[in-house]
Order: structure tokens, then C-alpha cells, then sequence
């Protein structure tokens, strides 16, 4: 059985390289919450003939908990997407700003892959003229290391995968 704090430190690691973290003051109840922010800009051969400039931004929010029912899952779920959409600065080159909640749990409610699976959200804003928001979710039960996330979080199960 994994230590929620290891593995925190674990995850909050293998963010590092390319998100600004904090941990110091993380919104109640996340442990630690991530930011990476992107700014590209595209040229016709002279800095001056700018072309496009493209925004992209990701909010990672970490939670722990010893259980991981329906009712902790949909608490989590709504304050780490509303902060979210809270931080979000829609605007001409604004290209996404997705939101991403991470749990650790010692333990899952039966049911509780189901509703994972489930969760979904999406936003776009002025008709996807200035960007979308995307939701990506996954959970983590360190007594087993069972994994489960939604279908856009399908990615983040990598980041649990254990080194053969």
C-alpha cells in the first residue's frame, strides 16, 4: 500500500519541468494545484508579419481523501471545474483552457469507476471563436492501484503506471 504524501510528491514531480506548482496555497480541499500556461506565435518571414498568436492554458488541481464516494467525487468535481472556468481569460488568441482534477483515494466506493467514467465537461466560448475548456479526470485508490478516469483523462493513467 502507497502513502498518499509519496505519491503526491511523486505526481507534483513529474509536473515540475512545465507547470508552475503550488503548494504553499492551494484552493480548499486540493493539496496542490498546477499551472501551465502557453503562448506560440507564428511568423511570415519577419517578426513584424505576425500571423497568428495562440494562447493554451491547463489548471491541475490534486485532492486526496481516505474514501472516494459519489458525493466526495461530485464536491471535488464542481469546485476544481469552477476555479477553473474562474481562471480563464477568453479572448482573441485564447486557443483552450482545460481543467484537470487528479484524487488519491485510500479507498473507492463500490460504483465509484462508473461515476468517474461519467463525469464530463465542456465550454466553448463565443462559439469556440476564442477558445474551449475541456475536463479531464482521474483517480487514483492506492490500496489497490486501481486507476480509473473519464474518457479525456484516459491519458493521465500513464502518470500511475508502475515501472517494469
Amino acid at each position: 500500500m502507497e502513502d498518499m504524501r509519496e505519491t503526491l510528491e511523486k505526481l507534483l514531480k513529474s509536473y515540475t519541468r512545465y507547470y508552475k506548482i503550488n503548494t504553499d496555497s492551494p484552493v480548499d480541499p486540493f493539496l496542490a494545484e498546477a499551472t501551465f500556461d502557453m503562448h506560440g506565435e507564428e511568423f511570415f518571414l519577419i517578426r513584424s508579419a505576425k500571423i497568428s498568436e495562440v494562447d493554451s492554458r491547463e489548471f491541475v488541481f490534486f485532492a486526496g481523501v481516505s474514501v472516494l464516494d459519489e458525493g466526495e467525487l461530485a464536491r471535488l468535481d464542481e469546485k476544481a471545474w469552477m476555479t477553473g472556468l474562474g481562471r480563464v481569460d477568453a479572448k482573441a488568441n485564447h486557443r483552450n483552457s482545460d481543467v484537470v482534477l487528479i484524487i488519491l483515494a485510500e479507498k473507492f466506493a463500490e460504483g465509484i469507476e462508473k461515476a468517474v467514467k461519467k463525469t464530463k465537461h465542456y465550454k466553448s466560448y463565443l462559439w469556440g471563436i476564442h477558445g474551449w475548456s475541456n475536463y479531464r479526470l482521474v483517480a487514483y485508490e492506492l490500496s489497490s492501484g486501481t486507476t480509473v478516469s473519464n474518457r479525456l483523462g484516459n491519458d493521465l493513467k500513464k502518470l500511475f503506471a508502475k515501472p517494469e
